[in-house]
């Protein structure tokens, strides 16, 4: 089928979360995303899903502008390889890319593991997420996760020793992984990388604000930390080396699966382990993250568990295992 024929569409959507999702940086009651989709002239249809982030300078707006500005090249021919070098990593990116693999899926009757010459992917368990609020509602919040395996907690206030301390009480069992968000300081550092050792923390991602965060490379860590906001495409990764033990791999930062691909291959190989991580979105969204996971050491693909309602043909959620998608939903 020649690439000539392709069509472009773009439209934004709004997806309640359910009750609401709260960082360091605010908090919000609904995902908006961008979707890209690709038709060709024998009416296969691939889909990608995006996450427009402020922290990284995207707007909605901008972002949906971006993908429309490509629907000239790609009716001209641009292909998801050209692709790479046509846009910059990004949220933009990220739903092309996607919406090639799925497209490319689609016309070779193949799922894109089969494409990628990997393994089916298989069910994972992802984190699920509390949001940041006082000890008190984290340790609630907690209580009712309680059963599930692995717990990713949001920290970046005042008191963080007491909230991990509140959601150590509450979920005994449980996994803890902690995410800053840039929310702590060189100050308050090691207080509260020791409080998060003595709570049994896993992990701790991105404690504090990318390109402030040399203070990493001077004090012992005494659980792994993760880089996320100070990580975004390949290019990011050897800036990293001495401050960081792990990366999380997002596709709305690297672009899309393509690159985020081969920065896996490419963190394992100066020796960082993996956490595949996301935005709050649909399933959608996280689908092709799947395939990326099954390398990880830390999930966390809960985006969707966080909505209201999910889309038609969404991932299947038991508890904290999350299936591969279906060829209805993506790939």
């Amino acid at each position: 089928m020649s690439q000539r024929s392709l069509s472009l569409s773009v439209r934004v959507e709004r997806w309640p979360i359910a009750g609401a999702f709260s960082i360091s940086r605010g908090a919000k009651t609904q995902a908006v995303v961008v979707i890209a989709e690709l038709v060709d002239g024998d009416g296969h249809r691939g889909r990608g899903e995006c996450v427009p982030y402020a922290r990284y300078g995207e707007t909605v707006d901008g972002v949906a502008a971006a993908i429309t500005a490509m629907a000239e090249l790609i009716a001209a021919g641009l292909d998801r390889e050209r692709l790479q070098a046509a846009m910059p990593p990004g949220a933009a990116r990220n739903a092309l890319d996607c919406a090639f693999w799925d497209l490319e899926a689609k016309r070779a009757g193949r799922p894109v593991h089969a494409l990628l010459g990997l393994a089916a992917p298989g069910p994972l368990t992802t984190a699920y997420t509390i949001s940041l609020g006082t000890a008190q509602a984290m340790a609630q919040a907690a209580a009712k996760a309680a059963d599930r395996p692995l717990l990713k907690v949001k920290l970046g206030g005042a008191d963080d020793p007491g909230r991990i301390a509140a959601v150590r009480r509450a979920a005994p069992r449980a996994e803890l992984i902690v995410d800053a968000n840039e929310g702590w300081s060189a100050v308050d550092l090691a207080q509260n990388l020791a409080a998060c050792a003595q709570a049994g923390v896993t992990l701790v991602e991105q404690p504090l604000p990318a390109g402030r965060d040399d203070a990493l490379a001077r004090i012992a860590h005494p659980i792994p930390v993760c880089a996320d906001e100070s990580v975004h495409g390949i290019a990011s990764l050897a800036a990293l080396a001495g401050k960081y033990d792990a990366v999380n791999i997002k596709l709305d930062k690297t672009g899309g699966l393509t690159e985020a691909l081969a920065m896996a291959r490419e963190a394992e190989r100066l020796g960082f382990s993996l956490m595949i991580g996301c935005m709050v979105a649909t399933s959608l969204a996280m689908a092709p993250a799947m395939l990326l996971a099954q390398r990880a050491r830390v999930v966390d693909l809960d985006g969707a568990l966080l909505l209201a309602r999910d889309r038609p043909h969404g991932l299947r959620y038991e508890g904290s295992r999350v299936h591969p998608p279906t060829p209805e939903l993506w790939g």
